[in-house]
């Protein structure tokens, strides 16, 4: 069961397509359908904290991605359930794993996609597996309207240690950041993304430094939590503290919506910010209406975030870090509460 007749899909979207009981925790729904292509062979790639890593200690069955067990399903099933969704799920992406058939078989699953079910469709990008970022432009013939990049870590130290020389990865930092700006260009302005996993040894400083350098290229910042694979080498790494994630995710969507810039921010001799630089009326809108704090993702068709991944990055009975629904009151105060959280647990609990 192979691709590109076979894709893996997320426990989520298996439960919004009707493969699994439907039930979301606060009555959340998923909106955006999430697709990786699979093989045989597994991904050549040996990123330390991936669940997809080919050198993971864990048996089959309990591989899992991103927290949760992906499970194979056929193309023309999904797309006939998906066409039958009551348009709940607002948009497609497809993922690539490193495989050199990849590039091919993505193109073809979104093509089938966007002409099949009309639903706007992204390509998540293994730049190492076009090597040529200058063949996105067949990603874009073949239907997807936005691209993204899993850059992952915020530095070139931490991304070349988990992810390149110092886990014997193929993966360089300067060719997905090369991949980022070919996206813009082929696609345009706005159109490309970028994946960061916030958790992995970077500052606050550094991360913001990252995002505001995606944003500088025309690409949005879409932000997920570490979370510690079993069997992999970061199976016992902290995840980070709510303070942390709470501030990174409010830099994050002052720099994307223009309304900051990391050079205007404050930083303690720790990496940490200390003040957001912006008018105070526009912090406390922005914490208010809550949006900094919901999952960021490529949007659908209405310009809210479609790719919501309803508890992704959390477990059950532990505070919620990215919203998949607009936080209430009570979320609101705990998310102050958090902000001003600068004391650091090494379970990342608080």
């Amino acid at each position: 069961m192979e691709s590109p007749q076979y894709v893996q899909i997320s426990m989520a979207a298996a439960k919004a397509l009707g493969y699994s009981p439907n039930t979301f925790r606060r009555n959340s729904f998923l909106r955006g359908l999430n697709l990786l292509v699979t093989y045989d062979q597994l991904c050549s790639a040996r990123c330390a904290y991936c669940g997809l890593n080919r050198a993971r200690d864990v048996e089959a069955p309990g591989r899992t991605f991103i927290r949760v067990q992906w499970p194979t399903y056929a193309v023309d099933d999904i797309i006939e359930r998906l066409n039958n969704d009551g348009g709940q799920l607002r948009r497609v992406c497809v993922g690539m794993i490193t495989h050199p058939r990849a590039f091919d078989d993505t193109n073809a699953i979104i093509r089938r996609f966007r002409t099949e079910t009309g639903r706007p469709v992204s390509a998540l990008i293994s730049p190492t597996a076009i090597r040529d970022p200058k063949r996105l432009v067949e990603t874009r013939q073949a239907g997807a309207d936005i691209a993204t990049v899993a850059v992952d870590a915020a530095t070139p130290e931490l991304f070349d240690l988990y992810r390149g020389q110092g886990v014997r990865g193929p993966h360089h930092w300067d060719l997905f950041w090369e991949t980022v700006e070919e996206i813009g260009r082929i696609f345009g302005r706005g159109k490309a993304g970028v994946h960061l996993v916030v958790g992995l040894g970077e500052t606050e400083q550094q991360m913001v430094a990252t995002i505001q350098r995606a944003y500088d290229l025309g690409a949005a910042t879409h932000l997920f939590s570490f979370f510690p694979e079993a069997g992999t080498a970061m199976e016992h790494h902290p995840q980070p503290t709510y303070g942390h994630y709470r501030r990174v995710q409010l830099a994050r969507y002052l720099v994307n919506k223009g309304l900051g810039r990391c050079e205007q921010m404050a930083f303690d001799d720790q990496g940490r910010i200390v003040d957001f630089g912006v008018d105070h009326t526009v912090l406390e809108e922005s914490i208010q209406f809550g949006e900094p704090f919901m999952t960021s993702g490529c949007p659908g068709a209405d310009g809210r975030v479609a790719c919501n991944r309803p508890f992704g990055n959390e477990k059950a009975g532990r505070p919620i870090r990215n919203y998949a629904f607009e936080p209430e009151i009570e979320d609101i105060a705990l998310i102050r509460y958090q902000l001003k959280d600068y004391v650091s647990f090494g379970d990342g609990r608080r």
